[in-house]
């Protein structure tokens, strides 16, 4: 990220249509859940996922549009300084909006049980056996020292699976170049409220919500353009 913005810093001083493009840029808005709050209970309770998503979730996106904006300006005037200054709000924030935006969709309802079909196939392939992909990923989110994210995500290089951690928001792609797939979010505002301090048992129950068709499409996608 920090290397494509000072990039853009090398050009001379941006022509007049550009700075009106850029004071009409569209904002990022909160995606709406695809259930309701209390859908994922009794895995999930409606008091975490109204905090979660209307509060935690909400406040990335509206501080990643005050930083973009703000990087905005910083462009306009080639003020390398504070284009530098606002790299770690644009990681964090931004990280924190798209690691949720996955994260909401990847859970589901009517999900758990085991994914099937070519992601079960790169699975077995990868890991030996889905529980043992379970086993690695839910080893991965236990042990995340503070905040963090444990994910399943793909190797556009390599085309298999490999389960890593990012600390805080960092975005998985960003970080190791990893195509988010499956995400779990040990950040305390996740569970706490629920499973107070025992992150295993809220691990666990986030695989019985598991929307692994939407995994299984994003996989796919993934697949397509590596």
């Amino acid at each position: 990220m920090l290397s494509a913005t000072l990039s853009a810093v090398k050009r001379a001083v941006p022509s007049p249509a550009w700075l009106a493009t850029a004071a009409v840029r569209m904002k990022h808005t909160l995606p709406d859940l695809p259930y309701d709050y209390n859908a994922l209970e009794p895995y999930i309770s409606a008091d975490i996922m109204k905090l979660h998503h209307k509060k935690h979730h909400n406040a990335y996106v509206t501080n990643l549009n005050v930083a973009q904006e703000k990087l905005s300006e910083a462009e306009a005037k080639n003020d390398i300084n504070s284009i530098i200054s606002l790299q770690p709000s644009l990681r964090f924030n931004g990280g924190g909006h798209i690691n949720h935006s996955i994260f909401w969709e990847v859970l589901s309802p009517n999900g758990g049980g085991e994914p099937d079909g070519d992601l079960m196939h790169c699975i077995k392939r990868d890991f030996g056996s889905y529980d043992e992909m379970k086993k690695e990923l839910t080893a991965s989110a236990v042990t995340v020292q503070g905040s963090g994210w444990a994910w399943l995500g793909f190797n556009p290089v390599s085309g298999r699976l490999r389960v890593s951690a990012c600390a805080n928001q960092d975005p998985l792609e960003a970080t190791t170049g990893l195509v988010p797939l499956f995400g779990i979010d040990v950040w305390e505002h996740a569970y706490y409220l629920q499973y107070k301090n025992v992150r295993p048992d809220y691990v666990g129950a986030i695989f019985s919500v598991a929307n692994w068709e939407n995994v299984a499409r994003r996989l796919s996608e993934a697949k397509l353009a590596a």
